[in-house]
């Protein structure tokens, strides 16, 4: 668990949340808002990805 509280893409994209929920409170509801949203879930995605990749690469490498 700590891997992914720690990694810096986890902690940005958490960050990034929240430009998205106050545009979502603030701003205009059209096509453009629910862009921002499916752009978000990507990005932590990715960055979930990123960290599942490295953890992987790790056992990889202690097993040689």
């Amino acid at each position: 668990m700590r891997k992914y509280i720690l990694n810096t893409s986890i902690i940005s994209s958490v960050i990034g949340a929240f430009g998205v929920i106050q545009t979502t409170r603030r701003g205009p509801r059209d096509w453009r808002l629910i862009l921002m949203w499916v752009s978000w879930g990507i990005t932590v995605a990715l960055a979930i990805g990123s960290v599942l990749q490295q953890d992987e690469d790790a056992r990889e490498l202690g097993d040689d």
